[in-house]
C-alpha cells in the first residue's frame, strides 16, 4: 500500500493542470503548514522565530522546470532580493535553489550566468547557497555545474540522493572540491534502472554516504526525519570523535517538530528547510509521497479552520 501511495502522489506532482489550480487556490489544504508563505517577506517572521528557538534555516523559492528565459530571470531577481533581505534582517539562514528554476532546461550558459549573479551576491553577505538535486536525468548537469562554480566560489554546496546507484561514485568524484553536501534519500519518481527500488537498500546507501563524507573530513548535512538514520549519525560521530561543527541535521519545516527540538536541546545543529512561494504544489505532493503519515497531516489541514 505504501508503494502504491508513493507512486500516486509522485504522479500527481507532475500534473500541470492540478499545479495551475493549486496556484489559484493558494496555500490551503494544509500546504500553509509546510511552507513559509507565498513571499519572502511573509517568511521573515517565521525565520526569526525559528532562529530564536535555536534553529538555523535554509530558504527555497519554490519553482522548477522553467522553460522561459523571462521566468528564469524572475527567479534570479527573487533570489537576489531575498539574499539582501536576509542580510538586512540579520537572519541565520542559507539559501537553496533548483537549477531548473534558473534555466537549466534552457541553456547551461544561462544557468551559469544566473548562478554567478546569485553566488556573488551571497558571497558579499557571507551566505551559503546549495544547489538542490532534482530527478536523475538532470543529476549529471547539476553536478557538472556545481564543479564549475566550486572552482570560483567556496559558498556553494549541493545534494546527493542515496536512492541513485551512481551516488557513491558521485561523492568520490566530488572529494577534490572539499564539498559541503546535503545527503538525502531522494523524492523523485525513478526507474529501477537508476535507483534502488527497496527502502532497505536506500537506507543502507545513505548510511554509507554519511560515513564516507564525514570520515573524509568534509562538512555534512544529514537531511532525514528517519530516527534510525539520525541515531546512526550520532553514533558514528561519537565513535570517531567528529566535532559537532562538522555536521548538521536538516529537516523540513512542519515535519517532526518535536524531534527537531529534541536534537537542538542535545546541542546538535538543526537546519530547517523552509520553502516559500506560489509554486508549492509539486513540493507538497513529493512530501506526501515520502511518508504515509504526511497524508493524514494534510487531510487535517484541509478540514481545520
Amino acid at each position: 500500500m505504501e508503494a502504491i501511495s508513493k507512486r500516486f502522489f509522485l504522479y500527481l506532482s507532475y500534473n500541470k493542470a492540478l499545479d495551475r489550480m493549486a496556484k489559484r487556490w493558494g496555500s490551503k489544504f494544509g500546504a500553509n503548514k509546510i511552507i513559509g508563505g507565498q513571499t519572502f517577506s511573509q517568511a521573515i517572521p517565521l525565520i526569526t522565530q525559528l532562529n530564536q528557538e535555536g534553529f538555523q534555516v535554509t530558504v527555497d523559492h519554490l519553482g522548477e522546470f522553467v522553460d522561459s528565459v523571462d521566468d528564469a530571470r524572475e527567479h534570479v531577481r527573487e533570489c537576489i532580493e531575498s539574499l539582501m533581505a536576509i542580510a538586512h534582517h540579520q537572519l541565520d539562514t542559507e539559501m537553496s535553489v533548483k537549477l531548473t528554476s534558473l534555466g537549466l532546461d534552457i541553456s547551461r550558459d544561462l544557468v551559469l550566468e544566473h548562478m554567478e549573479l546569485i553566488l556573488s551576491k551571497a558571497k558579499q553577505y557571507g551566505i551559503t547557497v546549495t544547489l538542490d538535486m532534482e530527478d536523475s536525468s538532470r543529476c549529471p548537469a547539476i553536478l557538472d555545474i556545481y564543479k564549475t562554480l566550486r572552482q570560483k566560489y567556496d559558498n556553494v554546496g549541493t545534494v546527493i540522493q542515496s536512492y541513485l546507484y551512481r551516488s557513491d561514485e558521485d561523492v568520490e568524484a566530488l572529494q577534490q572540491f572539499s564539498p559541503y553536501l546535503r545527503l538525502v534519500k531522494g523524492a523523485y519518481k525513478e526507474s529501477g534502472k537508476v535507483a534502488f527500488p527497496e527502502k532497505q537498500k536506500v537506507d543502507e546507501n545513505l548510511k554509507h554516504l554519511i560515513k564516507k563524507q564525514l570520515l573524509n573530513g568534509h562538512y555534512t548535512a544529514v537531511a532525514s526525519h528517519d530516527e534510525a538514520i539520525i541515531d546512526y549519525t550520532i553514533g558514528l560521530v561519537k565513535e570517531h570523535n567528529i566535532p559537532n561543527d562538522r555536521f548538521e541535521f536538516q529537516m523540513l519545516y512542519g515535519m517532526r517538530n518535536q524531534l527537531q527540538a529534541d536534537l537542538v536541546k542535545k546541542g546538535y545543529t538543526v537546519r530547517i528547510y523552509l520553502p516559500y512561494g506560489e509554486d508549492w504544489y509539486g513540493y507538497f505532493m513529493r512530501r506526501l509521497a515520502e511518508r504515509p503519515a504526511n497524508i493524514a497531516f494534510a487531510l487535517k489541514g484541509i478540514f481545520s479552520k
